[in-house]
């Protein structure tokens, strides 16, 4: 009688955890909301056509980062200016110490997940008060996919950006920050001698923007090597050969694709480039691509 009476009292509880878990799945205010995550590939060219030594996370003077931490994935990229080549200061370096400081504040935990612009202007204020000076100026471009929330928080200072295609269609782009023609914005910490006559711009000047993504966004993160070499209408038919893909090796081949052509017609003496457009309409008449750093980076949004 007495197992009996236990088995009972199993079953019962059995049957009874089965309709409270079949509550649950079935009852939409107590599922937990699927968090879209990043599947991502990066690609680019130092604008030096001779083999140069290899450095993760840098092409030329341009420089990447990509890291998560708990619910957020962030990337970035930087464009550093190279005309302090002509002064003997690396422009190379600038960029990706910001980028590799943002990447190391990111994996910390030390910054706000919805907060792109700060976290930029984290790793510029580091960068002013390392011991050894890390002299430069660079563009920059980060954005961060909060996963709670599913939304994409961007920050731009200059003319690096980034591009969200969904269902076919550019849905955000980027605008070029420009002081003049082919003078963006950018952030310097320069030599104390030349401080006076050099542009700077403080980090809370970059546009910033968020948005809901969807699954199969696809954002493209990329220097301005990419958006003066290549056409809005070419870059969208590579983003959407990708919509929605969850391979990283086919992403990485159309980030590879992107790149490839970026650098192609950047010495391409006769194409009409959208640099070349810009320098009409300032009344510059010339034609050509931009020899230029290409760096690349690819994601799609997965739920």
């Amino acid at each position: 009688m007495h197992s009996l009476f236990v088995t009972g009292r199993l079953l019962s509880r059995a049957i009874l955890n089965g309709i409270q878990n079949f509550s649950t799945a079935t009852d939409p205010n107590l599922q937990r909301k699927a968090e879209p995550y990043l599947v991502s590939a990066v690609c680019g060219f130092s604008k030096d056509k001779k083999i140069q030594r290899l450095v993760r996370g840098q092409f030329g003077d341009d420089a990447y980062f990509m890291a998560k931490y708990k619910s957020a994935e962030v990337m970035g990229v930087a464009d550093g200016v190279g005309g302090w080549r002509a002064y003997g200061i690396d422009p190379g370096e600038f960029s990706l110490h910001l980028m590799k400081t943002c990447e190391r504040l990111v994996r910390l935990g030390r910054f706000t997940p919805t907060n792109p612009s700060e976290l930029l202007a984290n790793s510029y204020h580091e960068l002013l008060h390392h011991k050894k000076a890390i002299l430069g100026s660079s563009t920059a471009c980060v954005v961060l996919l909060n996963r709670e929330n599913s939304t994409l928080y961007t920050a731009n200072i200059g003319d690096s950006g980034y591009m969200v295609v969904r269902r076919g269609k550019v849905v955000r782009r980027s605008e070029e920050q420009q002081h003049y023609f082919n003078t963006p914005f950018q952030l310097s910490l320069p030599p104390p001698s030349y401080r006076a006559g050099v542009l700077s711009d403080r980090p809370d000047s970059a546009s910033t923007d968020n948005f809901l993504v969807e699954d199969g966004d696809v954002i493209l993160v990329a220097t301005d090597g990419v958006f003066d070499n290549l056409p809005q209408n070419i870059i969208l038919n590579e983003l959407i050969k990708c919509q929605g893909e969850r391979c990283a090796s086919r992403l990485q081949m159309v980030a590879n694709s992107i790149a490839w052509m970026a650098r192609s017609l950047s010495f391409d003496e006769t194409f009409v480039s959208p640099f070349a457009e810009r320098a009409f309409a300032n009344g510059i008449n010339t034609i050509g691509g931009k020899p230029d750093d290409i760096t690349v980076i690819l994601a799609t949004v997965a739920i």
